[in-house]
């Protein structure tokens, strides 16, 4: 990675009426890594991509991207990053090459590469055989792909990807985060905002958000390593009425669902000696409670809990 940022942001706000969608965020994305913008719908992670990428100017606040200044050069960020939103960009009723033609000619792709890239973009997708096929028939695995291609058609140097695998099952999930990775490979900055925590870990740095601020931003070992509390992980006959009994026992700080299993956090020792009989109350039965190392999911809840309890105004610029 190189010493020079590729996005630097600096108190970014928006505002929409009396609604603070992204407030005083700060933070620095390094060249060649993979910028992860985690937190659940609502959280401002769209908002603020749709500023960087030069789409919604801010309320308070400035950014750079490549260099660039978002209040004064909109227009040349937009030639220097490839931008895939959450919701389907391309045309359904036009076939695979006729999309990557439409945005070869929208980015200005000089006529004598463009059969170069439409190639390459084709290989990347695992499209050279369906390149004739209307795109509203692919499956949406293949659609995504097809759209992180016409993204980088133009080979910018940093790809902003707004929750890019929403709706994708877990193996096409997996495979869109291998093409990502190839794109680093080529010293592209990706930029990438999901809810999928064990997306989270695909990224080399993290940036938690929760309601419009930033509270927590670190790399995924570092994140873990600021955890307090012992993680349980309980099996039971039902899960899902133990969660409500055990957030009245004293000792643990909090409780959620994992699946079928409970995942909950301690700060006192023998808690576990407590957890049976006070589930058994409840007629539920313990099957298992082991420890493990906590989850980045884990971290995320105990982060907001402490956020919306201290009224904490966001992490400084990193």
């Amino acid at each position: 990675m190189n010493d020079s940022p590729a996005v630097v942001a600096r108190d970014l706000t928006r505002v929409f009426g009396s609604f603070t969608a992204v407030d005083r965020v700060s933070f620095s994305v390094n060249t060649g890594e993979v910028f992860g913008f985690l937190g659940p719908n609502g959280a401002g992670k769209t908002t603020t991509i749709k500023m960087l990428a030069g789409l919604l100017l801010p309320s308070s606040g400035t950014a750079t991207v490549a260099g660039l200044e978002i209040h004064t050069q909109t227009e040349q960020i937009k030639q220097r990053i490839g931008y895939m939103s959450q919701l389907f960009s391309l045309y359904g009723d036009l076939s695979v090459e006729q999309n990557i033609a439409f945005f070869s000619g929208l980015y200005g792709i000089p006529k004598e590469k463009r059969h170069e890239r439409r190639d390459w973009v084709l290989e990347m997708a695992g499209l050279r055989d369906a390149r004739s096929r209307l795109t509203g028939e692919l499956p949406l695995g293949f659609k995504q792909r097809l759209a992180l291609g016409c993204a980088v058609l133009h080979d910018p140097p940093i790809l902003f990807l707004d929750e890019p695998t929403s709706g994708v099952d877990p193996i096409s999930r997996r495979n869109f985060w291998e093409l990502i990775y190839s794109l680093t490979a080529r010293k592209t900055t990706v930029f990438v905002s999901t809810h999928y925590m064990e997306e989270a870990e695909y990224c080399h740095r993290l940036a938690l958000m929760h309601q419009g601020q930033l509270i927590a931003l670190d790399t995924p070992a570092r994140l873990r390593e600021q955890s307090t509390g012992t993680v349980l992980e309980i099996t039971t006959t039902d899960s899902a009425r133990a969660v409500p009994i055990l957030q009245q026992v004293p000792g643990i700080v909090e409780v959620g669902l994992f699946g079928r299993t409970v995942h909950a956090v301690v700060q006192s020792v023998g808690i576990e000696t407590i957890i049976p009989a006070r589930l058994a109350a409840g007629q539920i039965t313990v099957n298992n409670i082991s420890r493990i190392p906590p989850s980045l999911e884990d971290i995320f809840i105990s982060l907001v809990r402490t956020a919306d309890t201290s009224g904490n105004s966001g992490v400084p610029h990193a």
